[in-house]
């Protein structure tokens, strides 16, 4: 039962097109009196939460989740996905390194910004079940530090030396292939500073390790069911255990502040810069954002055998050892 005197939570979520809603007030939450804290980047939040649990609800990446609920941490997610992508895209090589398939990565060195990052995490899955790569004989080279710091790292897993990164690295030839955007390196090809410094010559073009990345995505997901998930929300378990009627009420308010966003989008509206990203995933996937467990039951169990293929999870988990049931 609801309590008559609304519960106060001190909230960590970033602002998207599908929880712009929910933060304005006006999508509720029932029994609730939220306390959205503005944390930039959002991403600060997670290690908090994990190192600290600092919020009551947070906002948090998958992987970093389910390290952090496996190592005792006493929050439990809600099948809330508030970020969607496909991971064909990405991962790059020199065109010097004699990478021509995927499996020409074992025996190589390859970066990635942290070896738990969702991208890397997602990509590795991708290479390791459908194109037959040893994981164990790519050198997985970091240059920044996880978030759940109890993580034990598997023996191919190395940090970058002499504080260089890496960009550094890649320039210099001595990683083969490394994650673009937010896992890695940056934007696929753009120039790193010092590349031309000092009469450097700037490296070969970097080259997409799956050129026709938006086709095969579109044919795995067909194949597979899985569309990859990003951050989650988690909610602390002895606020769930002195309120558990405090699940469901947080997923119906997420759920209805998303839907606000889905008409939106299917009118054409400008709302976040999103927005045709949402719109691309839509005509591939149907719903752009879909909740709850069972729609999301292949993606889920993905992402747990993959962190347990690499070493981030000692065992196998059923969805429900992680995920709060809210009935949908």
């Amino acid at each position: 039962m609801i309590s008559k005197q609304p519960l106060p939570l001190k909230i960590a979520i970033a602002t998207y097109g599908h929880t712009a809603a929910l933060k304005r007030g006006d999508v509720p939450i029932d029994g609730v009196q939220p306390d959205f804290v503005e944390i930039k980047p959002i991403i600060a939040a997670f290690r908090r939460m994990v190192r600290d649990v600092e919020f009551d609800v947070c906002e948090m990446a998958p992987a970093t989740y389910m390290i952090a609920r496996e190592a005792g941490a006493p929050f439990k997610a809600l099948p809330v996905f508030i970020f969607r992508r496909f991971h064909h895209a990405g991962l790059v090589y020199r065109d010097d390194a004699g990478i021509r398939e995927p499996r020409d990565l074992e025996g190589k060195r390859a970066g990635v910004r942290a070896y738990s990052v969702t991208t890397g995490i997602w990509t590795r899955g991708i290479l390791t079940n459908d194109y037959g790569v040893d994981n164990s004989r790519i050198t997985w080279v970091v240059d920044d530090e996880e978030h759940v710091s109890s993580l034990q790292l598997p023996p191919n897993v190395e940090q970058a030396r002499d504080g260089k990164s890496l960009v550094d690295l890649m320039a210099s030839g001595y990683l083969s292939a490394a994650f673009t955007d937010n896992a890695g390196i940056g934007r696929a090809g753009a120039p790193a500073d010092g590349w031309q410094a000092g009469g450097r010559i700037k490296p070969p073009e970097y080259l997409e390790m799956f050129p026709d990345a938006d086709r095969l995505e579109a044919e795995w997901y067909r194949k597979t069911g899985i569309y990859p998930v990003h951050g989650l929300i988690t909610v602390k378990d002895e606020v769930l255990a002195r309120h558990p009627w405090l699940g469901k009420a947080l997923y119906d308010a997420f759920l209805a502040s998303k839907n606000i966003y889905l008409r939106q989008l299917a009118a054409g509206e400008s709302v976040s810069d999103k927005d045709e990203h949402y719109r691309a995933m839509g005509r591939i996937v149907g719903d752009p954002l879909p909740y709850g467990i069972e729609a999301n039951r292949p993606s889920i169990e993905a992402m747990m055998n993959y962190c347990h293929q690499q070493g981030l999870l000692k065992k196998r988990y059923a969805v429900d050892d992680m995920f709060i049931d809210v009935g949908a």
